[in-house]
């Protein structure tokens, strides 16, 4: 073998490929960083807007993975392999992937729609998908809630911003609706007054708005009482059993009937009829 030949052989072959080499290496690796810096900065990002961390990972990986695909394929070009392939495979396998997981898309966009416009956040107790609990977390594709009585429910985020949302704590204040039925021969007004004394004991309602105390209902078997009280959310719950509990007691005391639903049978003697 020629030593010399070789030597030459080398010396052409690092003339023609060795400053294409070099410049893939330097677009990788200054590609790379620059992909890690911008992905470290949507994490920062995240963190200061308090999106959630895991739909800020998401964001930040399939930047990052993105980037770094656009970055081999330049730096495989600049060493002269056709890259036109390469483009259409991704491109395929892109195409296929977003057919295999539309629902999932649909469910992380959903997701991203949540964390922009913010219908309801960690710590709330809402109503959506057909459930209601308070918001445990907002994940990249479902929102988890916990019920009230302690159940776990996982519902998909596309499934919470296709219909209705019902926030219950995005306003401090909240009314409660009670209904009170007294019998027709007990005194409205005296029922009235004893509603009332039962309202301004309980130093949880608020003042204003004033509770609202009106007849809403002549019924079949009672005269109803619309109650309204107004309350701070966080005392909702307490408020209401209490005053359930209070006025019932207090109706007790003062002679006041609850009545149920009832029929009256009224049975007549006829004589016979002598044939």
């Amino acid at each position: 073998m020629d030593v010399e030949k070789i030597k030459t052989w080398c010396v052409e072959f690092g003339m023609e490929y060795g400053i294409k080499l070099i410049a893939a290496l330097a677009i990788f690796i200054i590609g790379k960083f620059i992909a890690k810096l911008i992905r470290k900065i949507l994490m920062s990002i995240g963190e200061k807007k308090n999106w959630d961390k895991s739909l800020t990972g998401f964001l930040s990986d399939i930047t990052y993975f993105l980037m770094m695909t656009f970055i081999v394929i330049a730096a495989i070009g600049k060493l002269g392999v056709e890259t036109n392939s390469f483009v259409a495979i991704i491109g395929a396998a892109g195409l296929a992937i977003g057919f295999a997981l539309q629902g999932s898309l649909s469910n992380f966009a959903a997701g991203v729609m949540i964390i922009v416009f913010k219908p309801y956040k960690v710590g709330d107790y809402i109503e959506g998908g057909g459930v209601a609990g308070s918001v445990q977390s907002v994940q990249v594709f479902n929102t988890i809630l916990k019920s009230p009585d302690n159940k776990t429910i996982i519902v998909q985020n596309a499934g919470m911003t296709g219909g209705n949302i019902i926030n219950y704590s995005t306003e401090p204040e909240r009314r409660i609706d009670m209904t009170f039925g007294i019998g027709y021969d007990d005194s409205i007004d005296k029922a009235r007054n004893t509603i009332s004394s039962v309202l301004n004991s309980e130093n949880r309602i608020l003042p204003n708005p004033t509770p609202m105390i009106v007849v809403s209902e002549l019924a079949d078997s009672s005269v109803n009482f619309a109650v309204r009280p107004w309350v701070t959310s966080a005392d909702y719950w307490d408020v209401y059993f209490s005053l359930n509990e209070k006025i019932k007691k207090a109706f007790d005391e003062d002679g006041i009937s609850i009545p149920y639903p009832q029929q009256d049978i009224h049975l007549h003697n006829v004589s016979e009829v002598a044939k």
